[in-house]
C-alpha cells in the first residue's frame, strides 16, 4: 500500500496540465472571486444579525 501511495505521489505532477508560465491579463474578477465575496458578506451579515438578536434578548431580561 505504501509503495502504491508513493508511486501515485511521484506520478501526480505528470498528470498536471502544462502551463506556459506567462500570466494572462484580467479584465474583470473571476466568478469564484464574486462567489467568495458574496459568501463573506452573507457571513458577516448573518453573524451581526444573530449578535443583535442575542443582545436584544438579553436587554429585555
Amino acid at each position: 500500500m505504501f509503495r502504491l501511495a508513493l508511486a501515485l505521489m511521484i506520478a501526480t505532477p505528470a498528470f498536471a496540465a502544462a502551463h506556459s508560465g506567462v500570466a494572462g491579463t484580467r479584465s474583470m474578477p473571476e466568478l469564484s472571486d464574486l462567489a467568495l465575496f458574496a459568501c463573506a458578506a452573507f457571513g458577516i451579515w448573518f453573524v451581526r444579525n444573530r449578535l443583535r438578536a442575542r443582545f436584544r434578548r438579553n436587554a429585555e431580561d
